[in-house]
């Protein structure tokens, strides 16, 4: 069984490599785009439990993909970006984003945030 479905966002195709790596071991299903619009039509199409979406990208940035998929759906966004700025933090905070991770990261780190927010949501008890 699946530990949940995570679509990678980034245009540099080393980290979406890097990303499979880390994440299917664990039992992880792991879908990826390499910019917002493609992410954007893989959400139209697939289901996924969290988004890892790199900020830095041609076309639509990754503040204006977030805010996209938040218009349309909850699940959470995690921004994975090598800008480490407070006034970063703040806009992917404000466009939506549920996390702020800088690269290069810790894999204990980012499993544990991951996890923690899959069991957060898959825990969501209707009033």
């Amino acid at each position: 069984m699946s530990a949940g479905r995570i679509l990678v966002v980034d245009d540099e195709s080393q980290i979406r490599r890097v990303m499979r790596a880390i994440l299917i071991p664990e039992g992880f299903d792991v879908d990826d785009a390499k910019s917002g619009d493609e992410a954007l039509d893989r959400l139209r199409f697939g289901k996924y439990d969290l988004v890892l979406l790199d900020i830095d990208m041609p076309g639509m940035t990754g503040f204006e993909t977030c805010r996209a998929i938040r218009a349309v759906c909850d699940m959470p966004i995690f921004m994975l970006t090598a800008r480490s700025a407070e006034r970063d933090k703040v806009e992917a905070l404000d466009a939506g984003a549920d996390d702020y991770i800088t690269k290069p990261f810790s894999t204990p780190e980012l499993l544990a945030r991951v996890s923690a927010a899959l069991t957060r949501e898959s825990s969501l008890v209707e009033l």
